[in-house]
């Protein structure tokens, strides 16, 4: 058996974000396969295609959450720090008193 001397490269059709997006709405409104022979598409890169988005969609709320709870966390320490602010000022007036 011989090889032929030229090189079968196929390259790869890239697809804009927005193609992308209105893929996946159709998939979901008729199905996976349904929308893969209407646009001429594996029903894999479909598939593909979904599980990216729904894994930067969870990386997107993963990233709220935290922002909330850096929040929560600035206030508690602005809070806490004001108190023992107070309470060193309190501290510093008795012992003045003491002497």
């Amino acid at each position: 058996m011989t090889r032929s001397s030229k090189s079968t490269k196929t390259t790869r059709k890239k697809y804009s974000e927005e193609y992308r997006k209105d893929a996946l709405a159709l998939a979901v409104k008729v199905g996976v396969s349904v929308a893969a022979k209407q646009l001429g598409l594996h029903p894999s890169q479909i598939y593909g295609w979904r599980s990216k988005a729904k894994l930067h969609q969870s990386r997107g709320d993963a990233e709220r959450e935290l922002a909330t709870e850096n929040a929560r966390l600035k206030r508690q320490l602005a809070e806490q720090a004001e108190e023992l602010a107070i309470l060193k000022k309190a501290a510093a007036y008795f012992a003045k008193s003491l002497k």
